[in-house]
Parts: structure tokens; C-alpha cells; sequence
């Protein structure tokens, strides 16, 4: 099998997905449903109507716990300033990092996603100049040097294999004193996100930003019920 199939999830992956696979594997041989997780959620992904994918990304309860007001409010998200959201889904952050004020890069493994915002930003009259759509490799930002402000990255660091290696890409596309805002779930179990094995603690995530040279890291595990905020300059 190609290895991009165990690359890494796809990286618009909700956290509705990452659970279905979770349930979906219950009843797999330990070994088959370690060895193939990646591949289920992939073919989860491909097998699910857009429909279903916005439902899952924007519908249910996720503003009661994702907060998002409160994440962009943390951002203080400077006017005119440009943001990259990678594995932006739907947009969920991305819109409201442009009405914050931000021109924002769009970055997606998945082009039915590129689609779904581009529809989406011009229903709304959304200049295509304020929100840029970038299809990403599994293995890239695909960032150009110094070219943003902020990168914010919600419920995919987990699903980056070369972590060190991509994030040190990241590092080089931020502008002097930009920044890098991670988002991901505990390493326990909770009502959304992932199961605990594919988790990663919030202390691992800082340690591999530090290699992959971020000098200046915050943690934050109090504004969010199931996940941690990391910080990274």
C-alpha cells in the first residue's frame, strides 16, 4: 500500500471521524486495527457525502465546547494581519479569522473542502485576496518564507507523522514575531476527539516545536474543556 495512506490522517479529519473510526475498529484484531487505522479513516472520509462531513465539522455542539470566540479573542488577531489555517475543513476557523480582521490562507489536503469555502466566501461577498485557498501535500504548510503572521492548526497536530520536519517549514513561513497556535485534545478520554492512544500530551507537543526551533512556548489547559492550547514563537 502507498505510503501515503499511513502519511497521516486526512487533515481536514473532524473529530467525529477520528470517534466513528474508533468505534469502527472495536470490533478488529488488535494488531489489523493498529496496523490499518489510517487507511479506515481515509476511506471513512472518502466514503461520507460533503453533507455529512459539514454536519460533522460544523453541526452538533462544538461552539459549547471549541469556544471559538473566546479561541479568536486569545489570538488577538491584529487587523490586516495574514493567518494560515492548516487542515481548515469547512472554514470553521477560517471565517472567523477573516472577521476578525485577518487575511487568511486556507490549507487543505482535501479539495472537496477548498470547494466548500470558496462557495461559501463568495455567497458571502468574502474577496477571494482576504481568504486564499491552498491545497496542501500530506508533508507540507506549503508556506513561502516570512509569509504570514499565524498559524493556527485545531485538531491535526496529532495526525502529522514528521512533525519536527513540518513544523520547522512552519517556523520559517512565520514573519519575525509571528506565531504558531496549536489546538488538540487531552491525552484521556473525553466526549469528542480521538481515542487516548492517537493523543498526544501537550508537554510532547511543546518539546517537538522546541527541536523543530520554536524558542518562546505557552501552554494553555484551562480555556478549552477537552483540549490544550500551545503557543509557539
Amino acid at each position: 500500500m502507498k505510503n501515503g495512506i499511513f502519511y497521516l490522517l486526512i487533515i481536514g479529519l473532524s473529530m467525529a471521524a477520528c470517534k466513528h473510526e474508533h468505534k469502527h475498529q472495536e470490533g478488529q484484531g488488535e494488531e489489523h486495527a493498529h496496523h490499518h487505522h489510517h487507511g479506515d479513516a481515509n476511506h471513512f472520509m472518502n466514503q461520507s457525502s460533503m453533507e455529512e462531513l459539514v454536519e460533522r465539522f460544523e453541526g452538533g455542539d462544538r461552539d459549547e465546547w471549541q469556544k471559538p470566540d473566546e479561541v479568536i479573542a486569545m489570538l488577538q488577531v491584529d487587523s490586516n494581519s495574514t493567518w494560515m489555517d492548516i487542515g481548515s475543513g469547512t472554514g470553521y476557523f477560517s471565517f472567523r479569522l477573516q472577521k476578525a480582521g485577518a487575511n487568511v490562507i486556507c490549507g487543505d489536503v482535501d479539495e472537496r473542502f477548498l470547494n466548500y469555502i470558496e462557495k461559501k466566501r463568495d455567497s458571502l461577498g468574502i474577496a477571494a485576496e482576504k481568504m486564499e485557498l491552498r491545497k496542501l501535500p500530506f508533508d507540507a504548510p506549503n508556506l513561502k518564507t516570512k509569509e504570514v503572521d499565524g498559524v493556527l492548526i485545531v485538531d491535526t497536530y496529532h495526525h502529522i507523522e514528521d512533525r519536527i520536519s513540518y513544523f520547522k517549514a512552519v517556523k520559517n513561513g512565520l514573519k519575525e514575531g509571528g506565531k504558531l497556535v496549536v489546538i488538540d485534545f487531552f491525552k484521556k478520554e473525553t466526549p469528542v476527539g480521538p481515542p487516548v492512544e492517537m493523543k498526544i500530551p501537550a508537554g510532547k507537543v511543546m518539546e517537538e516545536l522546541k527541536q523543530a526551533g520554536f524558542t518562546d512556548l505557552e501552554v494553555n489547559r484551562e480555556l478549552l474543556p477537552y483540549q490544550f492550547i500551545v503557543v509557539g514563537r
